[in-house]
């Protein structure tokens, strides 16, 4: 079932097809992204830790972590996959083997260090990829995220060079978290070989354009939590002024 899924997933991230992905962050949200159509479900760990009471940056214990990843998996007949930051510290066939026993079938991981985001060395990042492989075999989709543009080094050339290395050492899809620009994103995907992941945010292109330029992921991270707050938060001005929800 597990590898099922996983290739289910896997099959999904189609270079101008994107797989779309409005990140969750609870069994609610994660059912209604079902309702509304998408075939996949993705968690984001910043909108996860505050729903649980603390901030993203692995501060979150990894047991409530993978708890509210298996909460999301067990409410959705979909594939999931969970935002899991740098691992958690966990050893990779440890992660391997907990991520899997949510009924999570793919994960993001980080090449940056959560606590100060300093870029971890790409070789020892893709010793680190290739162990989670080893450990997860087939059963785990593995979303390598890039961080050189959010570490404050857009360097196109060093985000393809670790791109293509993960790559080649098992991950199936890379994400150069935080690349805007439609010159920048064509550049990406031409260059790294294989599967790009594109976070929608301000200076990103719409989704019809991020297909013609050939990604196969957009991710939202946790975009849509932080809607939600903000709506929340009008709603609740409105009770304060007296005037009622209905």
């Amino acid at each position: 079932m597990t590898t099922d899924r996983a290739s289910v997933l896997r099959a999904l991230h189609v270079p101008g097809r994107p797989l779309v992905l409005p990140n969750v962050w609870d069994a609610a949200s994660a059912r209604a992204v079902r309702q509304a159509g998408f075939p996949a479900v993705a968690t984001s760990s910043a909108a996860v830790a505050r729903t649980l009471g603390h901030e993203d940056g692995e501060r979150t214990p990894v047991a409530e972590m993978l708890a509210a990843v298996a909460r999301v998996a067990a409410a959705v007949d979909v594939p999931v996959t969970a935002d899991f930051e740098r691992g958690y510290r966990l050893k990779p066939a440890e992660l391997a083997e907990r991520l899997l026993a949510t009924g999570a079938v793919g994960c993001n991981l980080e090449d940056s260090l959560p606590d100060t985001g300093e870029l971890v060395d790409p070789g020892e990042q893709a010793d680190f990829l290739a162990e989670v492989r080893a450990a997860a075999g087939p059963g785990l989709v593995i979303n390598a995220r890039v961080d050189v543009y959010l570490a404050g080094r857009p360097s196109r050339e060093e985000a393809v060079r670790r791109g293509r290395r993960y790559l080649e050492v098992g991950a199936d899809c890379v994400y150069p978290i935080g690349a805007t620009g439609e010159d920048e994103i064509r550049a990406l995907v031409s260059e790294v070989g294989g599967p790009v992941n594109v976070l929608s945010a301000p200076g990103v292109p719409p989704l019809g354009r991020l297909a013609e330029l050939g990604v196969a992921r957009v991710s939202f991270g946790s975009g849509l939590h932080q809607a939600t707050q903000a709506y929340t938060k009008g709603l609740l001005e409105v009770v304060v002024e007296g005037r009622g929800l209905y």
